[in-house]
């Protein structure tokens, strides 16, 4: 299944995508997040829209789409998730997966504006899968990881890296401002992508390519770090880990590329589907 959340900002409905187009499924009576999901949701929507698909709805095409999970309990992510990225960046390759944390006021639908941060000359773009958790998980096995995840998205991890990298502390406030997290359009369930260690992944500036990596060259693969991490954390479901970037950052260019507003930024991973950024300037 593919799920979508349409509407206008904090009045987002529920809905599903199927090759006949986007459905309203409001009268199901439960939005998309921790409770739905750790309630078997997933499977309970398919029955009853097996039942109902004739009765709902179509969402028009263009409807603003919102993140397609209310906001989770946590948005992780894992830096320098691939050589080249970390090469870029003049980075040593990681022992470990480096975690730190997204704020989950950051989220916001895939082609909402990005505003570029006040005092901000250095925000930069990160393509990225990310995987939402679909079970409670705590001191999982790896082989075991799979069965704990709801599916996939598209995810932009937004930076500004002189928030990051130069006023000392944590990766965070470099991460989470807010609009940094434009999730979707879709959740995709985990059964419709064959193979997450085999998917293309994409971002344009203005046009012109900027990433073009693939999920193979993942130096932690999915069922690693969601094990790891929650050797660490509980994990619930709804919870998004944003699993690294390939390379072609801004920062990682000679010299540095960073947005600025009107800036136009498109990106999409294979089978997850597309989004698209305008940057405006912060009022």
């Amino acid at each position: 299944m593919k799920l979508i959340r349409f509407g206008a900002p904090g009045a987002e409905k529920p809905g599903v995508v199927t090759e006949a187009g986007m459905f309203d499924v409001s009268a199901f009576g439960e939005d998309f997040g921790e409770q739905f999901l750790a309630t078997d949701g997933l499977n309970r929507l398919a029955a009853w829209w097996a039942q109902n698909e004739k009765n709902c709805p179509s969402v028009p095409a263009g409807t603003r789409l919102g993140s397609p999970i209310t906001r989770p309990s946590k948005i992780i992510c894992i830096g320098l998730n691939y050589a080249d990225h970390a090469k870029e960046t003049n980075a040593a390759i990681p022992q470990e997966p480096i975690v730190f944390f997204k704020s989950t006021t950051a989220l916001v639908g895939p082609n909402d504006d990005l505003v570029i941060p006040r005092n901000s000359v250095k925000t930069d773009w990160e393509v990225e899968l990310a995987v939402v958790i679909g079970r409670k998980a705590s001191y999982i096995e790896e082989k075991d990881a799979l069965e704990y995840i709801a599916g996939y998205a598209l995810h932009n991890d937004y930076s500004e890296r002189e928030f990051q990298l130069e006023r000392g502390g944590q990766w965070v406030k470099g991460k989470s401002n807010d609009t940094f997290a434009p999730l979707g359009p879709w959740l995709v369930t985990k059964e419709e992508i064959k193979d997450v260690d085999n998917l293309r992944l994409w971002l344009t500036l203005n046009g012109k390519t900027m990433q073009d990596g693939t999920t193979a060259n993942l130096i932690f693969k999915i069922p690693f770090i969601v094990s790891y991490l929650s050797q660490f954390m509980t994990l619930l479901p709804g919870d998004v880990i944003s699993t690294g970037t390939p390379a072609g950052v801004g920062l990682g260019m000679k010299p540095n590329v960073y947005v600025k507003a009107g800036d136009v930024i498109e990106l999409g991973i294979d089978g997850l589907g597309t989004s698209k950024q305008i940057a405006v300037a912060f009022k």
